[in-house]
């Protein structure tokens, strides 16, 4: 196996497991505000699974991108690419936006959930509101996906 394989499985791998690890950090943090809730008024439960579900997107990103990776490098469905260790390097820095992005914002996408599940706890009518909040931060989750998908397509295998 080549060292560029290698860097671009590592690529791969990084972005599986940073956006991963957001989104359960995320959807966590947001499952307990949404328990607490749902403990004192179980008709709400809809409502604050939706709020709580939000920051799991992160971790489907980096699982595409993970897919997008090893289908670029043959692991999937073909043969194995050889690539040389540079062409392994890019393809490991075009994972790392939704990797590294995904880590930080589904974290605070989690902590934003929270809050606005809170909202719903007091207000329920102002649930429309308390979306806005949390779908900001996923506004930087799919610029970092877009960002990650157009290097990794874009880099000559």
């Amino acid at each position: 196996m080549s060292l560029g394989i290698v860097f671009a499985l590592l690529g791969a791998a990084s972005a599986v497991f940073l956006a991963g690890m957001g989104s359960a950090i995320g959807v966590g943090v947001a499952g307990q505000a949404a328990s607490g809730v749902v403990t004192e008024d179980p008709n709400k439960f809809a409502k604050v699974l939706i709020m709580q579900l939000l920051p799991g997107t992160q971790g489907i990103y980096g699982l595409l991108v993970g897919f997008i990776t090893l289908a670029k490098i043959g692991l999937l469905g073909g043969s194995m690419a050889a690539l040389d260790p540079m062409t392994g390097l890019l393809i490991l820095g075009g994972c790392l936006p939704i990797g590294i992005v995904g880590l930080v914002s589904g974290k605070y996408q989690g902590m934003t959930s929270a809050a606005a599940i809170g909202i719903v706890a007091k207000r329920e009518d102002q649930f429309g509101k308390a979306m806005l909040f949390p779908a900001m931060v996923e506004t930087y989750a799919i610029l970092a996906l877009l960002t990650s998908v157009l290097v990794i397509t874009n880099v000559p295998v």
